[in-house]
């Protein structure tokens, strides 16, 4: 059965690029990819159970709600608990990383990403 990966980032260009990288991924029926480029419809959509995943990839800087935000929000709720998250950003300080790892981020990728680096992740973490 695939797996469900999410991407949540503001920029059409990035999940475009992850769509694009994740394409051998996607067509073997290895994982489902599902994108949202506002992180609070995701949100709402975990919170009423019409969603769900198995790994979720998030940017950090978007609108209305920034992804370590969101993260905690998702963390914090037991359906959700021990579900991998991975942050996909331009972001590299330490202190946000560290804020990450508190809040139990997975993984912390920074733009421009490889696309071979995120499909290696990806796999990982998925154990596919």
């Amino acid at each position: 059965m695939a797996k469900r990966v999410i991407i949540v980032d503001d920029s059409r260009a990035v999940v475009a690029t992850a769509e694009l990288a994740l394409e051998g991924l996607i067509t073997s029926g290895v994982i489902e990819f599902q994108a949202y480029l506002n992180p609070a419809e995701l949100l709402e959509a975990l919170q009423n159970g019409s969603e769900n995943f198995d790994l979720l990839i998030s940017d950090v800087n978007m609108p209305e709600m920034n992804g370590l935000d969101l993260s905690r929000y998702i963390k914090n709720d037991e359906r959700f608990k021990t579900k991998p998250i991975i942050i996909l950003t331009t972001e590299s300080s330490e202190a946000l990383k560290m804020k990450g790892k508190e809040i139990g981020v997975t993984g912390w990728m920074v733009k421009p990403f490889a696309e071979e680096k995120l499909v290696k992740s990806i796999k990982m973490v998925l154990g596919v």
